[in-house]
């Protein structure tokens, strides 16, 4: 395959969806927002590989229990409240879609994606030859309840149904699977085709080698329009450049054009969409995450820490908690609040955790692309050929980039996709 193809966003998806293109012999150009040019919400979050989450976010019990958390800045999840007609059209469509119905159609798809993704991860860390931390040990969902442990346990019964290998644990087989970390839990789901890594290693591994093999990379550029022919596409992007004479920093704005657009840009695509007629309801869903560099408390797998909706996973040497969803908007701020929701959920389940090694761990924030259902958009914008949008994945990106960069290849070289991504159409909701 021969032209130009326009990957706006260097997180997982952006950057799997150009090595799948570069493979197919497409020139390929990266712009990312980011001065670094690494996407913020791919890089610091658990690193977790998830078959076992094939239940969408969109879920029966979901919104009764968002509202009665959304009041507590502490809770795992949190809206700020503020006059937003995309947030009450969000949240509108939220209410609409969590239900069973919703759930028996989402899940099997979701779990298709999650293993095709999984089995590709063998192939990716293997092309790249670099430890980027593949640990695939599997996942185990740590309960301190009995309600949490029956109601993992019937998700357990639903995953083996469809073939994935889970078994529940009481608190001696915990103890045995994890000799390194002592656990406040009565028990556990283990799934063993998940997985775990190091985000950050996998995302500067996969640079550098889209770098080496012909990628052009354009770093602190942000996408301001975006326009598609039936000939060509064109998108405007705006870099701050620093300007000697008056000792500032100038926005420069400068026009690429080729022969496709790829719009991945996760939580900033909303407004692209609507430059292509398309009504993306993204909510950027701020997550957050602290990591131990040296801590007393060590897993061999990674962890869901079920009642506090949070994560745990080792990401080298260094322990990495990770949680909260708060729907806040754009707002770069880090709320030492919900790091205090984070390091609380941190101490109930390992309770040899000290408050100083929490106090002394390094804080991250990321805005995940979170759409109303709980199903990324994927597929050719309507009536914009030369446009594939790949966005929404919300906390599931790392764990679908690959199988996400492999159907983005197949769209854009004109194959017939791998997937039926009917229930992904970008125009589903406008």
């Amino acid at each position: 395959m021969s032209g130009h193809v326009l990957v706006v966003g260097a997180g997982i998806v952006g950057l799997c969806a150009a090595r799948e293109l570069r493979a197919r012999g497409f020139d390929v150009t990266v712009l990312e927002r980011e001065a670094d040019g690494r996407a913020r919400a791919s890089s610091g979050n658990a690193g977790i590989v998830v078959p076992s989450h094939f239940v969408p976010l969109a879920a029966p019990g979901v919104v009764g229990q968002a509202l009665r958390w959304m009041f507590d800045p502490l809770s795992p999840f949190y809206v700020r409240p503020r006059a937003s007609l995309d947030l009450a059209r969000w949240g509108w469509r939220f209410w609409r879609s969590a239900t069973r119905e919703h759930v028996r159609r989402a899940a099997p798809l979701l779990l298709e994606l999650n293993l095709a993704s999984r089995r590709l991860y063998d192939g990716l860390v293997a092309d790249l030859g670099a430890d980027v931390g593949f640990t695939p040990r599997g996942l185990l969902m740590l309960c301190r309840t009995d309600h949490a442990l029956a109601e993992e346990a019937r998700t357990a019964e639903q995953a083996r149904a469809l073939g994935l290998d889970a078994r529940v644990l009481d608190a001696a087989a915990v103890r045995a699977q994890e000799p390194e970390a002592e656990l406040d839990a009565i028990g556990a789901v283990h799934v063993a085709e998940d997985a775990h890594l190091d985000p950050g290693a996998l995302l500067a591994a996969l640079r550098e080698r889209l770098v080496a093999d012909g990628v052009r990379f354009e770093a602190g550029a942000a996408v301001a329009k975006a326009r598609a022919a039936s000939d060509r596409v064109e998108v405007e992007v705006a870099t701050a450049e620093a300007d000697a004479s008056v000792g500032t920093a100038a926005t420069v704005r400068t026009a690429f054009a080729g022969d496709h657009l790829v719009l991945a840009g996760g939580a900033w695509s909303a407004a692209l969409g609507r430059d292509l007629g398309l009504r993306l309801l993204l909510q950027p869903g701020k997550g957050y995450s602290l990591t131990i560099e040296r801590p007393s408390q060590r897993l061999r797998a990674a962890a869901i820490l079920v009642e506090a909706r949070a994560s745990a996973s080792m990401i080298g040497g260094r322990l990495r908690i990770g949680g909260t969803m708060e729907i806040a908007g754009f707002d770069p701020r880090v709320s030492p609040t919900r790091l205090e929701g984070v390091k609380r959920a941190a101490q109930r389940y390992f309770p040899r955790l000290t408050r100083a090694e929490l106090d002394g761990a390094t804080p991250w924030m990321g805005l995940r692309p979170v759409t109303p259902d709980g199903l990324p958009y994927l597929g050719r914008a309507p009536r914009q050929p030369r446009v594939v949008v790949a966005t929404g994945h919300g906390m599931m990106g790392l764990s679908l980039g690959p199988v996400t960069g492999r159907l983005v290849g197949e769209l854009v070289a004109g194959e017939r996709p791998s997937v039926d991504l009917s229930l992904l159409d970008p125009a589903r909701h406008g």
